[in-house]
């Protein structure tokens, strides 16, 4: 009996702290909505990693609000990342159903189905490590976002804390790092091209345009007309 109800105490203690770590969570998206993070939890983390072998590192990222970035952009990236992302509620499940069977068909994890917001998620949250527990709490901040922002809010917070090159983060830092122009004065296929360099960011060179750049950023154009923006 002694030891059942010290199990149960246990569980409830457990319960209680799960609660409050959603509620921490909950309000901090409340105050993102008319605040902007100074920061993500991926930011700091990839700033720790790279000052182990520069102490004075430091991350490129400059907020520009959401009338300050190029319309294309906005387009490049919808098309690119999450082409249903006015229409869902942070969940594109006929794209999670195709990733699943191809990753099935595959024998491994190759392909993913994230959606903007579920990618905003883990930015702004959750450490970039692999853990037992992650998938099942970004969709609960995911539940949260979709919640308590507006579409044009959670696009806007997305475009400023992408990563866009190694300690790049934000649509200025990237339009200046890779095109000597800021955010608002980026071209249709200047933007194209950082929409195809969000899922490997740190694998491009500024002003070095490779054959898969070239060939995706012409498939990104031709979708862009269609994506639909806040």
């Amino acid at each position: 009996m002694f030891m059942l109800r010290w199990t149960w105490r246990a569980i409830l203690l457990a319960l209680c702290a799960l609660v409050a770590v959603q509620f921490w969570f909950l309000a901090h998206i409340w105050y993102w909505a008319d605040h902007n993070p100074e920061s993500t939890a991926f930011m700091r983390a990839r700033l720790e990693i790279l000052r182990e072998t520069n102490p004075r590192a430091r991350l490129q990222q400059r907020w520009v609000p959401y009338g300050r970035i190029s319309g294309y952009l906005k387009q490049a990236v919808v098309a690119a990342e999450d082409d249903k992302f006015m229409d869902h509620w942070g969940f594109d499940w006929d794209a999670m159903r195709v990733a699943h069977e191809r990753n099935v068909r595959e024998g491994e994890i190759v392909s993913g189905a994230s959606t903007i917001s579920q990618q905003l998620a883990k930015n702004l949250f959750l450490p970039s490590r692999r853990v037992w527990w992650r998938k099942a709490q970004e969709a609960m901040i995911t539940v949260m976002l979709e919640a308590l922002l507006t579409k044009r809010r959670i696009l806007e917070l997305y475009l400023n804390v992408a990563e866009w090159g190694e300690g790049v983060y934000g649509a200025d830092a990237a339009a200046r790092h890779h095109f000597g122009v800021p955010a608002a004065a980026l071209s249709r296929a200047q933007a194209a091209q950082l929409a195809v360099m969000l899922p490997s960011p740190r694998s491009y060179t500024p002003a070095v345009e490779t054959s898969y750049l070239q060939r995706q950023s012409a498939v990104i154009l031709e979708r862009m007309s269609y994506a639909r923006i806040p």
